[in-house]
């Protein structure tokens, strides 16, 4: 039986690991990094919290002797896929990344391209606007100063403590977020500009098409530079995959 650590924290992750769970031929543990509060039920025994960076997560690798790591992380959590792959290779251990595409522009978008949370404030300008932040708390911080503009800030977890600015609207919601709903909250909210990560998917698409439907200007964050392995897009891409890693353990009859 192979023993395999999936890097989670998607939704992705979370179907993978039910879907190579249901083989019945593989030990498989989920890792998550711990900064959700209220985590969905997972198919699989979770392992919750960080390990020390990468030299820690190849100790982890190598106690608990595995044969397959998987990267499932979310596309913008760079370090974690970064310290992925050089544990992989301090270990020795086969890595593979669920690498999710990301959104590409149609005809009718209004897209301005940023790197980070600052370069986002600064994009916004010095008009008020009123601003949709579909961001997580690590990163709604940054707006505190431009305090000139009204916020909608949606996160799944609580933003604590609240951004200190004096008109802020919060939204506690987990996707997936269909269009038609993304649109009657940005037309009710009388919404300028979004601010969010190019995240990829269909499950959080919906506020770029309705944004796209309505003119409103979205600001997207770059996607960061990610350390090259081996990557499939998609689970059942991924599940393939796995496949080929473990059939010459399954021709000898292992």
């Amino acid at each position: 039986m192979k023993t395999v650590l999936i890097l989670g924290g998607t939704t992705e992750a979370r179907q993978l690991a039910a879907r190579l769970a249901a083989r019945g031929d593989l030990d498989i543990t989920l890792s998550l990094a711990g900064r959700t509060e209220n985590p969905v039920a997972q198919p699989v025994p979770v392992r919750t919290g960080g390990f020390g960076g990468a030299q820690g997560l190849a100790d982890w690798l190598a106690g608990h002797k595995t044969d397959l790591l998987i990267d499932a992380t979310h596309p913008y959590a760079a370090r974690i896929s970064a310290n992925a792959a050089e544990a992989s290779r301090i270990a020795g251990v086969p890595i593979l990344a669920l690498r999710r595409p990301g959104w590409e522009p149609v005809d009718g978008d209004r897209w301005t391209l940023v790197d980070d949370a600052e370069a986002a404030v600064d994009a916004l300008g010095e008009e008020p606007r009123r601003v949709f932040l579909a961001l997580g708390r690590q990163e709604v911080a940054a707006f505190e100063r431009a305090h000139q503009h009204g916020y909608v800030i949606r996160s799944v977890d609580p933003i604590e403590p609240p951004l200190g600015v004096p008109d802020a609207t919060y939204i506690l919601a987990r996707g997936p977020f269909r269009e038609a709903d993304e649109r009657a909250l940005l037309e009710a909210q009388k919404i300028d500009v979004i601010v969010a990560k190019n995240s990829g998917g269909q499950a959080t698409y919906g506020k770029i098409a309705a944004a796209r439907q309505l003119g409103i200007e979205v600001i997207l964050f770059r996607r960061p530079q990610l350390p090259e392995v081996l990557s499939a897009p998609d689970v059942t891409a991924m599940a393939e995959m796995v496949d080929h890693f473990v059939a010459p353990a399954e021709k000898r009859g292992v």
